[in-house]
């Protein structure tokens, strides 16, 4: 039972299986609402030109019918005047066109977004497999889709065949009319039964929409166990980045000790705490910290220390300091800078220091940070 629970798809998608299903083409799409936005746009265009369309229809075909008859002994221009009758035609229902194919390039985004993914235009044999056609078919979803299409024909189709009834009069009477007022009579009573469909067709995307997010949301819902093992794909597994960590503390531990041979001074605490520090006054604003630790890697500082004669000073509130308040290659802050400078003076007095009597070491009071922690602050037993 409990294993059953665990793999029931009851959780919702993470962000990574949603954006794993956009990259593979996976998005919310309606096509009830892009074929609504499509139909009205070109109902938007028939009622702002359609009496331009109409006197422009007219006008083709009363050319196309008015032949000249100079033109009967030449048949070879016939071809001419016919390519010139269709390009005239083109320009007349190419806002229609335009208009239209802007709607479906920009209704799809509508829900869902813009969406380009590779893989979606990637072959793929499973596409074409008659078995895989076959079950999408006759699926839930192919089940859905086909009652669909079906109450979508019979809603609008019978909302267009009431409203072409409601007028069947004038339709009747359009045989009646001059060419060009009837062309434009018969464009309005189009419109009229084409918005009484765009308002069926606006009612259908309204619940076919919410229903597209609804089921895009439940295909990727994931099981408990899915989610478990995404987190250990993405995040790791507690002993391989336990490994990656011993590993990069390794490599951080071996590159700051082979800076400590270019340290000027090692301050200590003296066993518990070791700070190296550069300074190099033509070249640095302030002394920098170039390897520091604690207990064991102390003891090797002070031991590479030892091997490279670099002067080693016990200052135990500066090293304090010095191992809570500065991070590997920082400048020491300012607060700092004078029991610093009294390290750095002792150190070049023993630079030059050439006999008799040795420079005494610094006594360096108390700085900001460098209070004793009795937790921290004893040496290791």
């Amino acid at each position: 039972m409990a294993e059953a629970g665990a793999q029931e798809k009851t959780e919702e998608a993470t962000p990574k299986r949603k954006r794993e299903a956009r990259e593979q083409g996976q998005v919310p799409r309606s096509r009830e609402l892009s074929t609504a936005v499509v139909v009205g746009a070109g109902i938007a265009v028939l009622f702002s030109n359609g009496s331009s369309i109409a006197h422009g229809a007219v006008e083709q075909m009363r050319a196309a019918l008015s032949i000249s008859g100079a033109l009967l002994p030449e048949p070879s221009r016939l071809p001419i005047l016919l390519e010139k009758t269709l390009l005239n035609g083109m320009l007349l229902v190419a806002p229609i066109f335009a208009v239209t194919m802007f709607a479906a390039l920009v209704s799809p985004m509508l829900l869902g977004g813009w969406n380009f993914a590779l893989k979606a235009i990637q072959p793929d044999l499973q596409r074409i497999n008659p078995i895989s056609g076959l079950g999408r078919m006759f699926s839930s979803t192919g089940l859905v889709e086909l009652a669909k299409s079906i109450a979508k024909f019979l809603l609008v189709g019978t909302i267009g065949a009431v409203s072409l009834w409601g007028s069947r009069e004038q339709v009747m009477g359009l045989g009646t009319e001059s060419v060009g007022h009837g062309i434009a009579h018969g464009l309005t009573l189009i419109s009229k039964t084409m918005v009484w469909m765009i308002g069926a067709l606006a009612l259908i995307a309204a619940i076919d929409a919410p229903y597209q997010v609804w089921s895009y949301g439940k295909k990727l819902r994931m099981s408990k166990q899915e989610i478990r093992e995404e987190y250990k794909q993405s995040e790791g597994r507690p002993e391989i980045k336990g490994r990656i960590r011993r590993i990069q503390q390794e490599i951080s531990q071996r590159r700051m000790m082979e800076k400590v041979p270019t340290a000027d001074v090692i301050v200590t605490n003296p066993t518990h705490y070791a700070v190296a520090l550069q300074y190099t006054a033509d070249k640095m604003r302030a002394p920098r910290v170039v390897a520091k630790g604690a207990d064991l890697i102390a003891a090797a500082i002070r031991e590479l220390g030892n091997k490279h004669s670099i002067p080693i000073v016990e200052a135990p509130p500066l090293a304090r300091a010095l191992y809570r308040g500065c991070e590997l290659e920082q400048e020491i802050p300012a607060s700092l800078y004078a029991a610093v400078a009294q390290v750095l003076t002792y150190v070049y007095q023993l630079r030059t220091w050439r006999g008799g009597v040795r420079p005494p070491p610094p006594r360096v009071g108390a700085v900001p940070g460098g209070e004793p922690d009795t937790e921290t602050d004893q040496p290791p037993t």
